[in-house]
């Protein structure tokens, strides 16, 4: 019976994803109904249920335990050194990751036979492919943080495929053919799915891999968010990963930004993709409208994630006495947003004026360029 609903798990995992998008359009409908209950926009994924492994922990956020993120899923992951994710694919969901701490190393493979095989420090960003097989694991000396998302708010362990779980359930001498070692070879190998696991710390990449040891991607998985030129604002600063900048990306883009206390992320939406965040560090509330008279006002800290539909309207406010540093993920590799003021004043100011009921001289004093962070209000 356990395999069987497994089997009807992963089927309706697979039906999810090809629908994902009429699913997300049927719930927006939903939710637009005149006087229906708006869905929660934050999730304490700090304080969610943890999975606990030999080799490392990991948490999730998903439209199962988060309903409102349809669009995008999340995962907290922790290896310790030598902690090895083991090696999987996803069946429905490309996967985009962010470090927040330590060292990592991933391998990667491609339907073209193509490999690679990356060391990732605090600031770096992967992407994987969907479909495509990997692994990761800690290094030393602490192992590694780090949040993983994926174009699928669906995305669960009934959709990811892990090399354990196959090889257990595949008869002995079906092996034995395909590997060409004796049948007795696979006696001691694992019965069920590991997913993490532990062993030693892999010894240093050489620096220059030699002659045929590895078959290079055209297009490399990593990029070093952190270590780009950040965009500066008179409130804080933000960097992008975006397919521009990260051309391997092409379903996901993400960004990291640093709001000073009291700062505003501009009133905007995001006509292309829905809005997952992960508050790194301090607090802030965010504020998302709904339409129809709907808004709802969330606080977020340390450990929370927050989420924004696909061109729902919102802002985000640093509440705390310190810097709020926030990640954000969006399930498109093309970064687009309209904000209010610069939208606003691309219009003639008498049509605004007359849309707003104020004379031309109160719409003359709004803002004529992008805001993106606004600066803290002056004493």
């Amino acid at each position: 019976m356990a395999e069987l609903t497994r089997r009807e798990a992963l089927g309706t995992a697979l039906a999810t994803a090809s629908g994902l998008v009429a699913a997300t359009e049927a719930t927006v409908a939903a939710a637009d109904k005149e006087g229906a209950e708006l869905p929660a926009f934050r999730f304490a994924l700090s304080k969610a249920k943890e999975q606990v492994y030999d080799g490392g922990i990991s948490k999730q956020a998903t439209a199962d335990n988060f309903p409102v993120s349809k669009g995008i899923a999340g995962v907290y992951m922790q290896l310790q050194a030598g902690g090895l994710r083991e090696l999987h694919w996803h069946a429905n969901a490309a996967e985009w990751a962010y470090m927040l701490s330590g060292r990592a190393r991933t391998t990667i493979f491609d339907p073209d036979g193509r490999s690679q095989r990356v060391d990732f420090g605090p600031g770096d960003v992967w992407y994987f492919p969907r479909g495509y097989g990997h692994s990761i694991q800690g290094l030393g000396p602490d192992g590694c943080t780090f949040i993983l998302a994926f174009d699928n708010g669906y995305f669960s362990d009934y959709a990811t495929f892990s090399i354990t779980d196959w090889l257990a359930h595949t008869p002995r001498e079906v092996l034995a053919k395909d590997l060409g070692v004796p049948a007795a070879t696979f006696a001691a190998f694992p019965k069920k799915e590991v997913y993490i696991t532990k062993g030693p710390v892999p010894p240093a990449l050489p620096a220059d891999p030699g002659p045929g040891s590895e078959k290079s991607t055209p297009l490399s998985h990593r990029f070093r968010l952190e270590a780009q030129r950040p965009r500066t604002f008179a409130g804080g600063i933000a960097r992008f990963a975006t397919v521009k900048e990260f051309p391997v990306s092409t379903t996901m883009c993400g960004a990291t930004m640093r709001l000073k206390p009291g700062a505003l992320r501009s009133l905007h939406w995001h006509p292309n993709a829905d809005e997952w965040q992960y508050v790194i560090a301090g607090r802030a509330r965010m504020t998302v409208f709904a339409s129809g008279g709907r808004a709802s006002t969330v606080e977020l800290g340390t450990g929370d994630v927050g989420y924004v539909p696909m061109g729902y309207g919102h802002y985000i406010e640093n509440i705390g006495e310190d810097e709020c540093r926030m990640l954000f993920v969006f399930n498109s590799g093309v970064y687009q947003e309209i904000g209010l003021a610069e939208w606003m004043a691309s219009n003639p100011p008498e049509l605004v004026a007359t849309n707003l009921g104020v004379p031309e001289a109160v719409v003359a004093k709004f803002p004529k360029q992008e805001q993106f962070i606004v600066a803290p209000p002056k004493p």
